[in-house]
């Protein structure tokens, strides 16, 4: 039987949202999508890129995996890559004119490299899908006696490696280059709502706007 919840809240949008924007969706519907920004973010259910940034339909190209991960372009194989696909899209077709890469506070991916973390399965998938950062994870150094803080750290460092795998695709320098196409790093925080956005100079994460505009506990 289909989710009871996935029904409910159906009803809930033909009955709130839809009426609002019904003149939005049919121009979807009738002209394609137009959005102008690309989101590459984590599967994790407490980080949805729509919610965080308030988007309507239509606003935003949105890819999302374990841990946010960027894979190198390979070109010449036969393997699947649902993001280098999507990326391909977003740049190529959509011609999108910023790409984000969307980091997030306790991700489990990130922790699973962290701690060494035993396969789920004989598949292994998550391990195989994270070997990517592994070598991200090394160069950190080892955690100290503060793993909540190099958690952290790494998954900062996945963010900037995910942009620099970006570069590897050539579609997406060219671009860049030419200045068509900007490239930018955030991370959130589930449990504040804290965004942080990396500065390009720096390549220091600080705060999207000043703690007080973050509302308090009631």
């Amino acid at each position: 039987m289909f989710p009871d919840r996935l029904v409910n809240g159906y009803q809930a949008f033909l009955q709130g949202r839809f009426p609002g924007e019904r003149a939005r969706y049919k121009a979807l519907g009738e002209t394609g999508q137009q959005p102008e920004v690309m989101v590459i973010g984590c599967c994790d259910s407490r980080v949805s890129p729509e919610a965080i940034f308030d988007a309507g339909p239509g606003e935003l190209f949105v890819v999302r995996n374990v841990a946010n991960l960027v894979p190198p372009c390979e070109e010449n194989t036969q393997s699947h890559h649902g993001t280098s696909a999507a990326i391909e899209f977003a740049v190529q077709a959509l011609k999108v004119k910023h790409i984000v890469v969307l980091g997030h506070a306790s991700c489990g991916g990130v922790r699973a490299v962290a701690e060494h973390s035993v396969p789920l399965s004989p598949g292994d998938f998550i391990g195989r899908w994270m070997s990517q950062v592994a070598h991200v994870a090394e160069g950190l150094g080892e955690p100290g006696p503060d793993f909540t803080a190099h958690l952290r750290r790494l998954e900062l460092a996945v963010v900037e490696h995910s942009l620099t795998q970006l570069m590897t695709f050539p579609c997406v320098r060219t671009l860049v280059e030419r200045g068509k196409l900007t490239l930018h790093g955030a991370y959130f925080g589930v449990a504040t709502g804290l965004l942080l956005i990396r500065d390009p100079e720096t390549g220091e994460f600080k705060p999207c706007v000043s703690d007080d505009a973050i509302p308090g506990d009631a």
